[in-house]
């Protein structure tokens, strides 16, 4: 292994891309905790001698952390690095506001990417000459400007596939669309007044949101003009998120939690967690076939539905090892923090799902997600 590859004295090395709100999610965290960085572009040779070998799979970010380990995924990473850096903590620890922003992060993390993708690669009049350039510094970086051009136009080719695959298509198009801009306009109400979504702290459920909201609503030409136009405080917070000055603020007293919390988690019942409850069905009936093989990325198609509109896509697992973390918090909890917390999760529609016994529990190590026996 190369020396380009050594870890560097009390500083992490944040492997990431401006593209991607994984990658965003990580750096704004990264800036809020005050957490030494440097970031990198990883190259082609990056990905073949270190982070494949390492990690065992071709996926940003990846931090390297000054005693040369290198932890690959989002909610890991910071998961990992909030053990080390316990001041200031963002996951709020009480029960309500801790459930929701492990929630919030499953919808951010694995439901906002539909909207994201589809106005991201359907809109190619306002997005084509920007993804061009910024995928060719990611593929090709320090080459000619022609290079970097050819190689980002293969590149491009391959995203009308995964597009499908979210379930992204003319029949889902405007439910998409719709239900974004509703999101959006509610994200822009209430950071007319307040700085986070939990308080004046920034948590777990302003990282997630910030990463979707920033790698594609804010910077992609088409969506970002929406957002500057039509929601100028969303546009402020998503500057705050990455602003250098450190924020020692506190979560909401008495474990309240703001409307727009309810709003997004009902959103979240209505259109994801349909898909998360057939998606463990399927795990189930997969598991009981394969006798605890490997996971595939998919496991096959099936039908969901966005505002009545049914339509088809990819089941993804790692959607469910994503869910089993508030699940298993919310699990954790006593009789009479469950009884406190049941009327509000009935409220937002969430309540049933969360009491919906997981038969088939996933672990993740490294790139690899596995069936937990």
């Amino acid at each position: 292994m190369g020396n380009n590859y050594q870890p560097i004295n009390n500083k992490i090395v944040l492997y990431a891309t401006q593209l991607s709100s994984y990658s965003a999610k990580v750096r704004s965290y990264l800036i809020k905790k005050n957490i030494p960085f440097e970031e990198r572009i990883p190259t082609q040779k990056t990905y073949k001698d270190l982070i494949i070998p390492r990690t065992g799979g071709k996926f940003i970010p990846v931090v390297q952390t000054p005693d040369n380990i290198l932890i690959q995924d989002s909610t890991t990473i910071i998961q990992s690095l909030e053990k080390g850096n316990p001041k200031n903590p963002i996951y709020p620890p009480t029960p309500k506001q801790k459930l929701a922003s492990l929630l919030i992060e499953v919808y951010a993390d694995e439901w906002l990417n539909i909207a994201a993708m589809h106005l991201r690669w359907n809109y190619p009049k306002s997005n084509h000459i920007y993804l061009i350039k910024e995928y060719g510094k990611i593929l090709k970086p320090n080459w000619p400007q022609l290079a970097q051009q050819s190689a980002a136009k293969k590149k491009i080719k391959l995203f009308p596939e995964k597009l499908k695959m979210l379930g992204i298509n003319a029949r889902t198009k405007h439910s998409i669309e719709k239900n974004y801009m509703k999101f959006l306009f509610s994200l822009n109400n209430y950071f007319k007044k307040n700085k986070y979504l939990m308080g004046s702290r920034p948590s777990i459920a302003d990282f997630s949101i910030l990463g979707p909201m920033f790698a594609f609503f804010y910077q992609d030409p088409f969506a970002g003009k929406i957002m500057k136009t039509k929601a100028p405080y969303v546009n402020i917070w998503v500057n705050r998120m990455n602003a250098k000055s450190r924020t020692k603020g506190n979560f909401f007293a008495e474990d309240k939690t703001p409307k727009i919390i309810d709003h997004i988690l009902n959103l979240m019942s209505i259109e994801q967690v349909p898909v998360l409850m057939e998606t463990a069905k399927i795990l189930n009936k997969w598991n009981s076939r394969n006798n605890y093989q490997d996971l595939p990325k998919t496991l096959g198609t099936h039908k969901f539905k966005l505002n009545g509109i049914e339509s088809e896509r990819a089941v993804y697992p790692y959607s469910l090892w994503m869910w089993q973390k508030p699940y298993q918090y919310y699990q954790s909890l006593n009789g009479g923090a469950k009884a406190q917390l049941n009327p509000w999760l009935h409220e937002v529609g969430l309540l049933t799902a969360l009491n919906e016994p997981l038969k088939t529990k996933l672990k993740k190590i490294n790139s690899h997600l596995l069936i937990a026996v």
